[in-house]
């Protein structure tokens, strides 16, 4: 895959003279999966209000461990503000998920950057903080999930059950005339009541299961650990011997590898005239999602914030993940003994319909993808 000569995504711009403009990247910086078109997306880089950091100011001791200290102490207090709003006499449940989620935030990228700047940090302690982080973020994370599928759902039934089904997604065969056409829909419609019933008992009872998963989690003795090893985090970050005043590279190579694993994985992704029901390609594209995430997190260590570029492509990739998984709930639910033929009509019209939106999911992905490159190189 060849990249175009262009700043690489996660290396600062050097100092300039003043009233000067920065000299071309040397050659020997271009090799495959650090830089991007100059065109894409049409967005600029978003570093920090103070501008790109100089690279000779890029050192553990003066950016890693600030940003691992400053997600430690948002961690700390999502937490204090989950107690809070979790608490009997306090009906303020939305205030309680928006603590959640906020904790789950920071767990993920104080998890992302133990993962990719693990050279430069005590290695047993980044690997056991980052296992026990990614397992309180999978926790807390199911229950959510579990209603938006729900949510999901029992709205694209109600779509589908409406007085006209889509060309789109109802497959005919050639010739079928207005008669079929009718009572597709008119089965469809007695069927996705009952698949909406059947959908919304399976859920919520998972649902359910996930809440009290979660308030288990956080009232175990192995949670407590993880929220003492980040209090200690906000204090003190554990660095390896030797790393605390290196140069830029100790963080300019991890974050650097970081971006060629995504972008290595983006270009091996299946084109776009595949079969959309092939599910054995799914895991491909949650890989990139993951990849693409952890990217994101070195970008904001790195350059002090998010690349607003890859905005619109990390979206794409999330509704993919949601659409893959409410398609693999509706199958489940279609697998369920002794349901009605009207229900299991409903719930694979169901499945057909978040497929195809898995496969818009892939477009929207491919269309705002910023490196152009890695998707149109064979």
């Amino acid at each position: 895959m060849r990249r175009p000569d262009q700043q690489t995504t996660t290396r600062p711009t050097p100092d300039a003279a003043p009233g000067t403009t920065p000299d071309t990247p040397p050659a020997e910086a271009t090799g495959p999966g650090t830089r991007r078109t100059a065109d894409a997306a049409g967005a600029a880089r978003s570093p920090d209000p103070a501008g790109p950091r100089p690279a000779g100011d890029l050192t553990t001791e003066a950016v890693l461990a600030p940003y691992l200290r400053g997600q430690a102490a948002e961690f700390l207090r999502s937490l204090r503000l989950h107690h809070e709003h979790s608490a009997p006499a306090d009906s303020g449940g939305h205030d309680a998920a928006a603590a959640t989620r906020a904790l789950r935030r920071s767990a993920r990228r104080i998890s992302g950057s133990l993962h990719t700047f693990r050279a430069a940090l005590d290695p047993l302690w980044a690997d056991q903080l980052r296992a026990e982080l990614a397992w309180l973020s999978g926790i807390l994370a199911r229950e959510h999930a579990y209603a938006n599928r729900l949510t999901r759902l029992v709205e694209a039934l109600h779509q589908l059950s409406g007085p006209a089904l889509p060309a789109a997604r109802g497959v005919r065969a050639a010739g079928e005339g207005a008669t079929s056409d009718a009572q597709g829909r008119a089965a469809l419609g007695v069927g996705a009541a009952r698949a909406g019933a059947l959908l919304e008992r399976r859920l919520t009872l998972a649902r359910t299961r996930s809440h009290s998963a979660a308030l288990q989690a956080l009232g175990s003795s192995r949670f407590h650990a993880v929220a003492d090893a980040v209090a200690l985090l906000a204090s003190d970050v554990p660095l390896a011997p030797g790393t605390a005043g290196r140069t830029a590279e100790a963080l300019l190579e991890p974050a650097e590898r970081a971006e060629q694993r995504l972008l290595t994985a983006v270009a091996a992704l299946p084109p776009d005239d595949t079969e959309p029901y092939n599910e054995a390609q799914d895991a491909a594209w949650h890989q990139a999602r993951l990849l693409l995430r952890l990217h994101r997190y070195a970008h904001e260590v790195v350059l002090g914030a998010a690349d607003p570029a890859l905005t619109g492509a990390g979206h794409a990739l999330d509704l993919h993940r949601d659409a893959v998984e409410a398609a693999g709930a509706a199958a489940a639910a279609a697998r369920t003994p002794r349901i009605a033929p009207a229900t299991a009509y409903a719930l694979g019209v169901l499945h057909a319909d978040q497929r195809h939106e898995v496969e818009a999911a892939r477009t929207v992905f491919r269309e705002t993808w910023p490196y152009a490159a890695a998707l149109s190189t064979p």
